[in-house]
């Protein structure tokens, strides 16, 4: 979803763009690609921003509404100094939208068909960049899932990713079924292509190819029909022979077919530390003159528009949040800290903090001493009661009201609370990212005894089950949860379930 037109950085809008959208008013098009268009429009204070408006399909779709909800929580707390930082969104209108920074520089693609491969100086800060905004995406309980080179920024002081969380949102809604590819072919990895389960190791390949790409100028698997492209990532080994040495084993070793052979984020920092050319480049000095020579044209975005009558745009909050000033501020200031960033790039972000296992895997938030992140104050919360919950179906509790939905293999990983009865015995089980708490019965149920609870878990044998048994539950999208068993199906009905009632303090983690 990003990306300049091949005329010019800052496109005037058409007739059939919006003029605002959530109370930004729009003064130019930055780009448009199958996910939606990309406007620039500016904070109340006069910051740049890039406001990405989703294809009207998309909205229409219950399924990507509640995903792309979970997915904008989430994005919202990746915190890394090479991403551009959600600071603003609507997931409830007619076109959901988010804003994100305004990164001044061309993408990765721009900059290679247009002035051909980068050099190995480049491309080693360019790969160890990428691979720190990965593991800032990864803590954050999210995977890309779409890494390509219009989806990395080139920035005076490091490269940006963008777009993170927005592909799975977009997976497994009716659009997909009926023919939308998510995600790009010659970027994809095998588990990807062949619509196995994904996770932090399928960003870690969609990184070597991004590698390769930057070095050669072509996708790694070759380029074709996507039928064919797919095929050879599967099935079939790149041609790495033309790679300069310091980076073609690293290369090869995150092109694995196999997930769990991949190097994790961190160790593809290292590599590119102690790899020859690794010395840190000197600020700003990262990018070859002639792709530098690019970023004034990028840097000097048009003047805000001038406010005009009327709404002519889409519906939504009547102006921007209050908080996106601050955080708007806190972005540029990142993007001014060349030395700072330059100083994190090759000397911090590897202490093993990523995953590579399914998406989602990492642990709860902690909070500065180790201890589970608290959170300040007590959230007004959500009472749900007599809510029948079957056998192999789950609550989210980013929904309101949470219904019982049918868990399958593609959100089996990503559910809050299910009843798992395909086990023996049944179970309480709850997804990747999230946390189980099973209380005694000496414990009160509330809000501080779920917040301060440490007895982490994702299942609870369902067995031990009965009326009042409470369990916390914590998700990756920052909510607080107790679920209460209020009664459970009689043995000789042809069903099986649990009947819970549930209190929800929303974003309460955050």
């Amino acid at each position: 979803m990003n990306g300049t037109s091949p005329t010019g950085v800052f496109e005037p809008l058409e007739p059939d763009d919006p003029r605002t959208v959530g109370g930004y008013r729009l003064a130019a098009r930055l780009g448009a690609g199958g996910m939606g268009r990309v406007y620039l429009s500016h904070t109340p204070g006069g910051r740049a921003l890039a406001v990405k408006v989703i294809r009207e399909e998309f909205g229409a779709d219950p399924e990507f509404r509640r995903r792309f909800r979970r997915e904008v929580q989430a994005a919202q707390r990746v915190q890394g100094l090479y991403t551009a930082p959600v600071l603003d969104s609507d997931t409830e209108g007619t076109r959901p939208w988010l804003a994100t920074a305004y990164i001044p520089g061309p993408s990765l693609a721009e900059a290679v068909g247009r002035h051909g491969p980068l050099p190995v100086p480049t491309v080693l800060p360019l790969l160890a960049g990428i691979a720190e905004a990965l593991q800032a995406i990864h803590d954050a309980r999210l995977v890309h899932r779409d890494l390509k080179p219009s989806n990395v920024l080139l920035a005076a002081d490091g490269p940006r990713v963008i777009d993170f969380g927005i592909a799975h949102a977009i997976d497994a809604t009716s659009l997909t079924s009926s023919g939308l590819v998510v995600g790009t072919p010659s970027f994809m990895a095998p588990e990807q292509a062949a619509g196995g389960r994904t996770g932090p190791a399928t960003d870690v390949f969609a990184l070597g190819q991004l590698a390769a790409y930057a070095l050669t100028g072509a996708p790694a698997f070759g380029e074709g029909t996507s039928h064919a492209v797919l095929y050879r990532i599967v099935h079939e080994h790149p041609d790495l022979s033309g790679l300069p040495e310091p980076l073609r084993n690293l290369i090869a070793h995150c092109l694995t077919k196999d997930p769990d052979a991949r190097p994790t984020v961190s160790a593809v920092m290292a590599a590119c530390r102690v790899a020859p050319h690794g010395a840190p480049p000197a600020p700003g000095q990262w990018l070859p003159a002639r792709v530098a020579a690019e970023l004034t044209a990028h840097a000097t975005p048009p003047a805000p528009p001038t406010a005009t009558r009327g709404t002519d745009g889409l519906g939504g909050r009547g102006g921007p949040r209050r908080g996106v000033l601050v955080a708007a501020a806190a972005a540029a200031g990142a993007l001014l800290a060349t030395g700072v960033t330059a100083a994190v790039l090759w000397d911090g972000g590897a202490d093993g903090g990523d995953r590579t296992g399914d998406a989602g895997g990492e642990a709860p938030e902690r909070s500065p001493d180790g201890g589970p992140a608290q959170p300040d104050g007590e959230p007004e919360p959500a009472e749900y009661t007599g809510i029948d919950l079957p056998g192999n179906h789950h609550l989210f509790f980013g929904d309101d009201p949470p219904a019982p939905s049918l868990s399958d293999a593609d959100t089996a990983a990503e559910i809050d609370f299910r009843y798992f009865t395909n086990s023996d015995p049944a179970q309480l089980r709850t997804g990747q990212g999230n946390s189980l708490v099973l209380l005694g019965e000496d414990q009160e149920g509330s809000f501080a005894t779920c917040a301060a609870e440490t007895r982490f878990t994702r299942q609870i044998d369902a067995g031990t089950v009965a009326s009042g048994t409470q369990v916390c539950v914590r998700t990756g999208a920052g909510h607080l949860a107790l679920v209460t068993v209020t009664g459970r199906s009689a043995a000789d009905e042809p069903s099986d379930y649990l009947t819970v009632d549930a209190t929800v303090w929303r974003d309460a983690l955050g």
